[in-house]
């Protein structure tokens, strides 16, 4: 069994969310053969922050309000279990603290705290399922690579 850990660069495309949508068809397809596979995906809260900033800043009201609609509801089929997504657990105190403490050497190298926090998801669940192929789905270069 294969996990998938959503980034930021995938949901804003299968949202279609506009001016971040550019490889839509492209995810659309990889989503539909992953599901195919029975892959786990899972969505960090990075993720579902950076997703909607990304909506609030739409300069188009019609834009911003149909895409936060949409928002809250594949969210709120994820946490319900109804999405083909799971919404990871929010970190703890202890979590947040040691992603700060690789932050720094992460920021030297262009990774801001969505990306650590990402980054550490996946050594996590990596240690939890050592068996599985567990990945970070992602459109950015600096994320591709975590993949064991």
């Amino acid at each position: 069994m294969t996990v998938a850990i959503v980034d930021t660069s995938i949901f804003c495309n299968i949202l279609d969310i506009p001016h971040r949508n550019g490889e839509r068809e492209k995810v659309i397809k990889e989503l539909e053969m992953l599901i195919k596979n029975g892959t786990t995906l899972l969505l960090p809260m990075a993720a579902i922050y950076e997703t909607g900033n990304h909506i609030a800043q739409l300069s188009n009201g019609y834009d911003r309000r149909r895409c936060a609609e949409f928002f809250v509801e594949q969210v709120q089929m994820a946490i319900a279990g109804d999405a083909p997504w799971q919404v990871m657990q929010v970190p703890t105190v202890e979590e947040i603290g040691d992603w700060l403490s690789e932050f720094p050497d992460l920021a030297m190298r262009g990774a801001g705290m969505g990306d650590t926090s990402i980054i550490k998801e996946w050594k996590k669940m990596k240690k939890k399922l050592p068996a599985r192929r567990v990945f970070i789905w992602s459109l950015d270069s600096d994320l591709k690579g975590y993949d064991a």
